[in-house]
C-alpha cells in the first residue's frame, strides 16, 4: 500500500496532533520521536524534516495550545464575576477536550530541557493572570467584592486553583466531571 504523501503545513499539524495525543496517552516524557513517527505513519527521518528538533516540535504544540485556549470574552456586557466564571468555565472545557495539557504544562523535564517552552507556558499564564486581575478590578469596584482584597493576589488564587483542578482530574485519570466539579469549587472560593 502506498503512503499518501500529505503538504508540509498539514503532515506538521498531523505531528504535532499526534505529539499532544501522546503526552495524555505515554505522558511526555516518554513520548520519543520514534513513537511519533510511528504514530504518524512516517519515519523518523521524516519527522525531523518538518521539525528540526524536538524541542521545536515542543515549541508548536505550545503554539497550538496558545491559539485554541479560550480567550477572555471581549465585548461582553456580563458583569466582571460573570465573565470570570464564563472563561474558567471554558478554561476547564478546553482541559476536558485536550487532556494533554495538564501533562505538558507540569513536565519538569520537558521544562528543564526546553527554556522557550517554559518561557512560552509561562508568557501564557501572566496574560491569564492579568485578565484576571483586571476582572477582580472591575468587580471590586462595582462592589462584588471587599475593597481590601488585592486584585493580583485574587487573580493567582483562581489560577492556582485551575491548574491544582487540573492536576487532580489528570491524577485521578479523569475520574470525575472536571466542569461541573470545577464551577462548584469556585463558587466556593469567591464566596470565602
Amino acid at each position: 500500500m502506498k503512503r499518501q504523501r500529505k503538504p508540509a503545513a498539514e503532515r506538521k499539524a498531523q505531528i504535532v496532533d499526534e505529539a499532544m495525543r501522546l503526552a495524555a496517552e505515554l505522558g511526555p516524557d516518554r513520548m520519543t520521536t520514534q513513537k511519533l513517527a510511528d504514530a504518524v505513519g512516517i519515519s523518523q527521518a521524516a519527522i525531523f524534516r518538518h521539525f528540526p528538533s524536538k524541542a521545536e516540535i515542543w515549541l508548536a504544540v505550545a503554539a497550538r495550545i496558545g491559539s485554541a485556549m479560550p480567550a477572555k470574552l471581549l465585548a461582553s456586557d456580563m458583569a466582571p464575576l460573570e465573565r470570570l466564571r464564563a472563561i474558567v468555565a471554558r478554561q476547564l472545557k478546553f482541559i476536558v477536550k485536550t487532556p494533554s495539557i495538564p501533562a505538558i504544562l507540569y513536565s519538569r523535564e520537558l521544562h528543564a530541557e526546553n527554556e522557550a517552552l517554559r518561557q512560552q507556558f509561562s508568557a501564557m499564564v501572566a496574560q491569564r493572570q492579568v485578565l484576571f486581575s483586571s476582572l477582580f478590578r472591575e468587580a471590586i469596584k462595582t462592589g462584588d467584592f471587599n475593597k481590601n482584597i488585592d486584585p493580583d493576589d485574587a487573580a493567582k488564587l483562581v489560577l492556582a486553583f485551575i491548574q491544582g483542578m487540573a492536576m487532580r482530574w489528570s491524577m485521578e485519570e479523569h475520574g470525575f466531571d472536571l466542569e461541573a466539579e470545577g464551577m462548584r469549587l469556585l463558587e466556593l472560593q469567591l464566596r470565602a
